[in-house]
This record gives structure tokens, sequence and C-alpha cells, in this order.
């Protein structure tokens, strides 16, 4: 069993590597091999490659830039969705205790859930200042509305059998609420904080474009369209894609786990 899933693992490992080298492979023919654009306007992987390695580890006083974005722009995340979490969790367990709650905000949550979270920068920026604390405003609210959502629906949805059990067995309140349902609930709990983390990172870059700061990847992207830069933009944006992939891969792994311990999924 331990070698079928090593093996499945692996083969799906080559089919992404074969993957990305088929884009690159194309992309190097479409820019250095046949030459079908200006590098001004469509440059090649070389120079792409050379914007990420010079933002990340060059050593001259304008390298590392790129590596100095990518710490500003974790840690306002990294703020924004722990805060959105905490958030999220608790009216996600308030709108499962208190149908009125429930039925109310659930709606409007919905509703604000299909606002792209550009529309709420200006806002940001009107209500709270040109400033960080907006950019984490912007994040903090796209990342709790599917927590919020993710938790009330996941314990409406725990089995009525499983609460029964644990009222059979003495526990009943908060107590049945943290200590039988949150935990049964959990898998689907866990797929929304996933959502929130891409929620919340694709806030934190648009906010960053328009709110314009030191450290930051946005600042990044903003400081190529602004030079014409086409490749520190193509770089800034796969480094933003590695990066919320990295921690979606984290994310889904820790998911899996857990779905997997419940019964829920059977491992590859």
């Amino acid at each position: 069993m331990g070698l079928r899933r090593s093996g499945a693992r692996w083969r799906a490992a080559f089919w992404q590597l074969l993957g990305m080298a088929l884009i690159v492979t194309v992309w190097w023919l479409v820019t250095d091999g046949l030459k079908l654009y200006p590098a001004y306007v469509f440059p090649s992987p070389g120079a792409v490659w050379a914007e990420v390695s010079y933002g990340l580890w060059g050593s001259g006083p304008q390298d590392g830039k790129l590596l100095a974005a990518i710490s500003g722009s974790l840690r306002r995340v990294l703020t924004g969705y722990l805060v959105a979490l905490f958030l999220g969790l608790g009216v996600g367990l308030l709108m499962s205790l208190w149908s009125p709650l429930r039925n109310t905000l659930s709606a409007y949550l919905t509703a604000l859930q299909s606002i792209p979270s550009i529309a709420f920068v200006p806002f940001a920026i009107l209500f709270i200042g040109l400033n960080e604390r907006a950019v984490l405003f912007v994040v903090i609210l796209e990342g709790f509305i599917p927590i919020a959502l993710a938790v009330s629906g996941a314990l409406l949805n725990v089995p009525p059998v499983i609460q029964m059990a644990g009222r059979t067995l003495g526990a009943s309140g908060l107590n049945l609420l943290l200590r039988v349902m949150f935990p049964a609930a959990l898998p689907s709990v866990l797929t929304g904080a996933r959502t929130a983390w891409s929620f919340a990172w694709r806030a934190l870059v648009g906010a960053e474009l328009l709110i314009a700061g030191s450290r930051s990847l946005g600042e990044q992207l903003e400081i190529g369209r602004n030079t014409a830069n086409v490749a520190l933009v193509l770089a800034t944006i796969l480094v933003i894609g590695v990066i919320g992939g990295l921690f979606d891969a984290v994310l889904r792994a820790f998911e899996s786990r857990i779905r997997h311990d419940y019964g829920l999924e059977a491992r590859q």
C-alpha cells in the first residue's frame, strides 16, 4: 500500500513537471526562438528569471527588493488571515446557534462575497485612510466571509445522530457544541479555511496595487507597470502564484489528512 501511494505521488509530480516544461518550451519558442513579440512586450523566460533572481538574492544596492516585498506582503496577509479566522469562527458559531442571526446575516454575507474585493478598496481608503490598515481591512473582510459561512453551514450539517450520541454521553450546551459538533464539522470547516486563504491572498494583492506602500508585491507590480518592465510584472505574478499555491498545498494536505482520519477520503 505504501509503495502504491508513493508511486502515485511520483507519477503526479512527473506529469506536473512535464506540463511545466512544455509551457516553458512554448514560451521560449514564442519569444527567443521565433521572436514573435518584441522583448519589451513579451519577455523571454530567461528575462523573467533574471528579474526573479535579481529581486530575491541579488547583492547590489537595488537588489533583493522582491524578497523584501514578499516579506511585507506575507506579514500583512497572515495577520489579516488569522484575524479573519478568529472572527469567522466566532460569527459562524453564533449563526449556527441563533436562527434569526443566521437567516439575516448569511444573506448579507453571501451578497458581500459576490462583490470583487477590489471594489472595497476605495471605501477602505476613504473610511480608514491611504495606509496599511486599509489593506488589512480588505484582507480581513474577504477572509472572514468564507470561514463564517463555512462554520455555520458545517455545524448545521452535523448529522442529528451525532448530536444525540453526544447528549446521551452527557454533553450539553456549549460543551456539546465545542466537543461534539465542532469536531464533527471540522473537515468542512477546513475546506472553508482554505477558501478563505485564497480570497484573502487575492484581496491583498489587489489592495496593495491601489494602496501604494513600501515592501509589497502589489508595489512591485505597480513599479513594473510604471517603468514598462514587463519582465518584472511577470516575475512578480509568478512569485504571487507560487506563494499562493504553496500555502494552498499545505492547507490542502492538512485537510486531506483530517478527511482521511474521519474516513471521508481514501489515501492514494
